[in-house]
C-alpha cells in the first residue's frame, strides 16, 4: 500500500461552476438566494407535495411524527395521492410514505352535496385544482370543484377534518368503509347515534395477498346530523343504521343542514385492537376544535424540526433537507392505544408496559439510512420500535421483514432485521434486552421459519448454511405469499453475509465468542458468488453453478438491481470486496466507470438525471449507479475504502441535486423514509457506511453548519456541530478535519466519538487534497 498523491481535479473547475445550476436545480451549497431568516419556522420550509408524482409514492396529508393517523387525499393513484390526477376519491385515514404498492386507505371520507345515489367513489369523486390546495405538516387544505372547503390535521390517533359547505340543507359526509387502496375483505359500519359512526375494516395485501387484518374506527361530529344512511354494494338506504358486507362496497352518509352553520367537523379515532381501543383513543385525544389541534400539530413538527438547524445553504437546498427530515419522522407508527394495549402477530391482544408499540416495518428499506438517523435524532423512540419487534419475536415466534400493521407481508428479501436490531444495539438503544435481542437474532440467522407460520425469514438458509449462498431458483412456486429469497438467491446471499458480519460484532460484545467465530466466517459468505471469469459477482444455481447471464448489467437473481448495483453492498468488508476485483486501483477504475465519473464532474447534476436515473422502476439492465432505490444507497462510500474519499463528495453531491422543491422532487420510493433519512444524513456529511454497526462516513457537509439536539440519555454532551464554512458547489472538497478541534484524518467516526464530541469541523476548498487517503483512514473491515 502507498500514499495517494495530492490529485488534480480532470475537468475544469469552471464547468463545476456553471454545472451548479440546471434546469432550476440547485447543487447543494450553491448560492441562489438569501436563505430564509434564521428565527422563522421551520414548518415553512417543509413541502408535504415533495415525492407526490413520479412514483415517489408519498402523501401531503396530514399527520404528527410516527403518528397512527396519516390523514390524505386519494386521487385513484394505487398509493394514494398522485400530483398529476384532478379528482379526490375520498379523505381516508392510513398512509405510508413511499411504498411501492397499495396499502393503507382505509375510510375514505368525502364531503358531498345533494343526493346520495353511487356509492362507487371512483364515480363520486370531486374534481379539485391545485390552485386550491395547500399542505404544511400537521394540515392539509384544499377547494373541491362542488364549492367545499376540506381541512385536515391529526392527533397520534386521531384524523380531525371541518368541512366547509356551501348554503344547502343537503351537505353529506360519505365514510366509504368498502373501498381502499388495497382488497378489503369485509366490512362493518353503524351508526351509533345523531352524531357517532363506527366501523370495522378487515383487509389485506401489499404487492401480494397477504395474511388479513382489522381496523376499528370512531368518528365524532361536532353537531348532530338531520338525517343519515348506508349503502351496500349499489343500494343507498336512508335510515339504516347498520351495514355489513364482504369485499364489495359499503358505507354510511349523514347529512347537515348548513344553510346558515356552514362547517362541519368530525374526529375519526382508529384502533387496530378493538372497537373499545377507538372509543378511547376518541376520548383522550378528541374533543378538541380543529384549530385547536392543529396548531398542536404544528408545534409538534416544528419541535422535532429544531433539532436540526442548518444553515448556509440555497433556500432549494434548505426546503429540501427540511421537507425530507419531515419524512424521515413519519415512520414507523403507534401501534398501540392510550391504554397500551396492541393487536400482536399472533392476532393475540397484548398491553406494552413501559414503552409505547410501534408497527410497519419497511426493514429491507430503512435498516440503511431511516434507522440510523432516528437513533440519532429520536433514540427514545427508536428504543421503543426495537423493543416492539422484540415483542412480535416473542409473540409470533419470529423475528418480522416486512410488517405492516398487525401481519407479515413478506415483502423483500434477505435479512433486515439483524442489521436493523444490531443497529439499536450499536447505538445503546437495548440497554436491558440485549440478550432477549441476541437469542431472536441468533434464532432468525440460523434457522428458517416452521412452514404454518407466515414469515418466511431467511428462506434460503438450509442451502445458505451448506452450500455458503442461497440458490437462484427461476420461476420457483412460492411457498407463503410475497417475495422469495429462491428468486433472488444472489442478492440473498450478499444481504444474509451483512447480516452475519454485524451479528458477529453484537456475539462478540455479548461474549459469544464461538458464536461470533462462526458467524464472522459466515459474513465472507459474499465470496461464494463471485465468479473469478467475470470478476463479478452472480447467481448460482442449486448445483452450484453460475446461472444467467454472463454480462454484470443483464444478470439475473439480484432484488432489483444488477450485479453492477449490488458489487459494493459488502460493508462488512469492503477491503476483501476490493481484494477480489484486483485491488483498489482495480476498484476505483470500475468506480468512476459505475458513476460516470468524468461525465459526473463535467456536469454533476445532468449526469445524474440522465446516466443514473432511467424511471423509478428501472431496476434491471443498467452498469451504472441507481441512486434512487437501496442496493446503491452505500455505493458512494465506497471510495472512502478506496484511497479517493473526495470522489464521494463528488457522487453524494451530485446524488443530491434529484432532491428539488416540487412534487417529482423524489428520487424513486421513499420507502417509508428511506430516501429522505439519505438525503438527511448525507446532506449533514454523516452517514451510516456499516449499517448495523456503530460507522459512520465522513463527506463534505451540504451546508456550512448544522447544529444537532441530541438526548442527553443516550448523548451526554447533548448537541453535535457540523460545520464547513464556505462550502458550496466548487469549493467542496475536505482539506482537512478536527473533531472538538483535534485534527482527524480518519474518514468515519464512532457512535463513541458522537458522543463525546461537541463540534465537528471541515476545511473545504476547490480542489481534492489528501485527507483521508491514507489506509488507516479507511473505515475498518468488521472482524
Amino acid at each position: 500500500m502507498h500514499r495517494t498523491p495530492r490529485p488534480r481535479l480532470r475537468g475544469p473547475a469552471a464547468a463545476l461552476a456553471a454545472a451548479a445550476l440546471l434546469g432550476g436545480v440547485l447543487l447543494p451549497g450553491a448560492t441562489a438566494e438569501a436563505a430564509p431568516r434564521s428565527d422563522g419556522r421551520l414548518t415553512d420550509l417543509v413541502n408535504p407535495f415533495i415525492g407526490t408524482q413520479n412514483e415517489g409514492n408519498t402523501y401531503p396529508g396530514a399527520s404528527v411524527p410516527f403518528g397512527m393517523v396519516q390523514l390524505s387525499p386519494d386521487t385513484g393513484h394505487n398509493t394514494g395521492y398522485d400530483y398529476g390526477e384532478d379528482h379526490i376519491r375520498g379523505f381516508s385515514s392510513v398512509h405510508l410514505s413511499g411504498v411501492g404498492c397499495g396499502l393503507g386507505g382505509d375510510l375514505p371520507t368525502l364531503p358531498t352535496t345533494g343526493d346520495v345515489t353511487e356509492t362507487d367513489y371512483a364515480k363520486y369523486a370531486a374534481e379539485f385544482s391545485h390552485d386550491d390546495e395547500k399542505a404544511s405538516p400537521g394540515y392539509y387544505k384544499v377547494g373541491l370543484g362542488t364549492g367545499i372547503e376540506a381541512e385536515l390535521t391529526a392527533t397520534p390517533r386521531t384524523g380531525v377534518q371541518r368541512y366547509t359547505f356551501p348554503a344547502t340543507d343537503k351537505a353529506n359526509v360519505l365514510l366509504n368503509a368498502g373501498q381502499s387502496l388495497h382488497r378489503t375483505i369485509s366490512s362493518e359500519v353503524e351508526i351509533l347515534d345523531s352524531r357517532t359512526v363506527r366501523t370495522a375494516i378487515t383487509g389485506s395485501g401489499f404487492c401480494q395477498d397477504t395474511k388479513q387484518y382489522t381496523l376499528y374506527t370512531v368518528t365524532r361530529f361536532d353537531r348532530p346530523f338531520t338525517t343519515s344512511g348506508t349503502w351496500n354494494g349499489g343500494t343507498v338506504t336512508e335510515g339504516s343504521k347498520k351495514s355489513t358486507a364482504a369485499d364489495a362496497r359499503n358505507g354510511a352518509w349523514l347529512r347537515f343542514d348548513t344553510t346558515e352553520d356552514r362547517t362541519v367537523e368530525a374526529t375519526t379515532a382508529l384502533s387496530y385492537v378493538d372497537a373499545k381501543g377507538a372509543a378511547l383513543n376518541l376520548r383522550a385525544e378528541g374533543g378538541r376544535s380543529f384549530d385547536r389541534v392543529q396548531r398542536a400539530a404544528q408545534r409538534t413538527w416544528e419541535d422535532r424540526l429544531e433539532g436540526v438547524k442548518a444553515t448556509g445553504g440555497s433556500d432549494e437546498l434548505r426546503r429540501t433537507f427540511y421537507s425530507s427530515l419531515y419524512r424521515s419522522f413519519l415512520a414507523p407508527n403507534v401501534g398501540s392505544d392510550v391504554d397500551g394495549r396492541y393487536t400482536g402477530w399472533d392476532q393475540k391482544k397484548h398491553r406494552a408496559k413501559g414503552f409505547t408499540y410501534y408497527q410497519n416495518w419497511s426493514l429491507w428499506d430503512t435498516y440503511r439510512t431511516q434507522a440510523q438517523l432516528l437513533s440519532l435524532l429520536a433514540p427514545r423512540e427508536s428504543r421503543d420500535m426495537a423493543i416492539s419487534v422484540l415483542r412480535i419475536d416473542a409473540e409470533s415466534g419470529w423475528l418480522p421483514k416486512w410488517g405492516y400493521g398487525t401481519v407479515e407481508t413478506n415483502i423483500m428479501t434477505g435479512d433486515p432485521v439483524t442489521p436493523f436490531l444490531t443497529n439499536a444495539y450499536q447505538q445503546g438503544l437495548l440497554k436491558g434486552y440485549e440478550e432477549e435481542a441476541y437469542r431472536a437474532l441468533r434464532k432468525n440467522a440460523d434457522g428458517v421459519p416452521p412452514a404454518g407460520s407466515a414469515p418466511v425469514g431467511r428462506e434460503a438458509n438450509v442451502q445458505y448454511l451448506a452450500d455458503g449462498f442461497a440458490p437462484y431458483i427461476k420461476d420457483r412456486e412460492h411457498a407463503k405469499p410475497g417475495d422469495s429469497d429462491f428468486d433472488h438467491g444472489a442478492s440473498a446471499t450478499l444481504e444474509y453475509a451483512l447480516a452475519d458480519g454485524m451479528l458477529a460484532e453484537m456475539a462478540r460484545d455479548l461474549g459469544h465468542d464461538a458464536d461470533a467465530a462462526r458467524y464472522e466466517a459466515r459474513a465472507q459468505n459474499y465470496r461464494k458468488i463471485f465468479d473469478p471469469s467475470t470478476g463479478f459477482f452472480r447467481a448460482r444455481d442449486t448445483s452450484g453453478a453460475f446461472t444467467g447471464p454472463a454480462d454484470p448489467a443483464e444478470s439475473e437473481g439480484f432484488h432489483e438491481g444488477t450485479s453492477w448495483q449490488y458489487q459494493w453492498m459488502v460493508p462488512q468488508d469492503i477491503p476483501g470486496m476490493v481484494g477480489l476485483i484486483g485491488g483498489k486501483d482495480a476498484a476505483n477504475e470500475r468506480l468512476d466507470s459505475f458513476f460516470a465519473y468524468d461525465q459526473l464532474l463535467a456536469d454533476p447534476a445532468k449526469t445524474a438525471r440522465e446516466v443514473w436515473v432511467n424511471g423509478p422502476y428501472a431496476y434491471y439492465n443498467a452498469d451504472k449507479y441507481n441512486p434512487q432505490n437501496e442496493p446503491d444507497l452505500i455505493a458512494p462510500y465506497t471510495y472512502l475504502s478506496t484511497g479517493q474519499p473526495w470522489k464521494t463528495t463528488d457522487v453524494v453531491h451530485a446524488a443530491l441535486t434529484l432532491f428539488t422543491n416540487g412534487p417529482t422532487g423524489m428520487t424513486g420510493n421513499d420507502d417509508l423514509g428511506t430516501m429522505s433519512a439519505w438525503m438527511v444524513l448525507s446532506s449533514i456529511g454523516v452517514f451510516p457506511v456499516q449499517p448495523g454497526t456503530d460507522t459512520w462516513g465522513l463527506s463534505t457537509p451540504a451546508f456550512e453548519r448544522v447544529d444537532i439536539r441530541l438526548d442527553r440519555r443516550y448523548y451526554p454532551r447533548g448537541a453535535l456541530t457540523v460545520s464547513a464554512p464556505g462550502t458550496s458547489g466548487t469549493d467542496r472538497y475536505i482539506q482537512s478535519a478536527r473533531l472538538d478541534g483535534a485534527p482527524r484524518a480518519r474518514t468515519y467516526l464512532t457512535t463513541d466519538d458522537i458522543r463525546s464530541a461537541r463540534s465537528l469541523s471541515f476545511t473545504v476548498g476547490a480542489e481534492p487534497s489528501a485527507w483521508g487517503t491514507s489506509p488507516e483512514d479507511a473505515p475498518p473491515a468488521l472482524g
